[in-house]
């Protein structure tokens, strides 16, 4: 397995099945518990970016709409509801532990226009000297469709490869990638990947709760992505998030992109 203790600058990103309940409400004890270990993470030396899902999620929540709206305006009106929220619960735990954070909503005309992706580049860049942790989420309320990114997976991706990030880990549901769906008798766990096939999107297809929308290809998809500016990726699972202390002593359960 590759050694990751060594990774300074990480980009960590949850998706909403990670951070909320079924019902959308954001899950307290999940969200201090990740937040404790970030803080922890970053106070060991480590330079964290912080990539989350979730305003839409939150923002039905709040509006007690119990199903995902269909068209784009209702799915804006929510992340905007939903993202401020989501924001000021990051922003008052992290303060617990004297962190200082900063929101970055972005879009995919960000990544492709130099002068903007420079601009967030450089932002990025003096944050993480400031000591301070960059929480980055997709700009859904101004987002034309057809500019989303697929999944907050894609975007923790661009996100490693502008940061010029060491490592990029995502947290899922599951251990990592199997061999066939892990749910099916049999199912075997793969420690290291060092090239995505079609056999395996082909596999891992298929969407992961109600409230996401992605699932494994989408971070299949990320790995690739990061590979190509050298960006080793991990998938494990967000049930036990004290887990990030075991990945950085190559102890961790989980599949390693090399």
């Amino acid at each position: 397995m590759i050694d990751l203790s060594g990774k300074k600058r990480v980009v960590i990103k949850v998706g909403t099945s990670n951070i909320a309940h079924k019902t959308g409400n954001i899950n307290i004890r999940r969200v201090e518990n990740l937040v404790r270990v970030i803080a922890d993470i970053q106070g060991s030396g480590r330079e964290v970016i912080f990539v989350t899902s979730g305003a839409i999620s939150v923002g039905m929540a709040r509006m007690n709409i119990q199903s995902r709206p269909s068209d784009t305006t209702g799915k804006q009106a929510c992340a905007a509801i939903g993202q401020s929220a989501l924001m000021n619960i990051y922003d008052n735990e992290f303060a617990k532990y004297n962190r200082t954070v900063a929101q970055i909503l972005m879009t995919r005309d960000v990544i492709s226009n130099r002068e903007r992706r420079q601009n967030v580049k450089n932002t990025l860049e003096r944050l993480l000297a400031m000591g301070v942790i960059p929480i980055i989420n997709a700009n859904d309320t101004v987002s034309l469709e057809e500019l989303d990114f697929d999944e907050n997976d894609t975007l923790s991706a661009m996100v490693a490869r502008l940061a010029e990030a060491h490592l990029l880990i995502m947290f899922t549901d599951v251990d990592g990638l199997y061999d066939k769906n892990p749910a099916e008798p049999g199912a075997k766990l793969i420690p290291v990947v060092e090239r995505v096939t079609q056999e395996m999107i082909h596999a891992a297809a298929g969407k992961g709760t109600e409230l996401s929308s992605g699932g494994m290809v989408t971070k299949l998809e990320a790995a690739v992505l990061a590979k190509e500016d050298g960006i080793p990726s991990v998938i494990l699972n967000g049930e036990r998030l004290e887990i990030l202390y075991d990945l950085f002593e190559n102890k961790a359960v989980c599949t390693v992109f090399v």
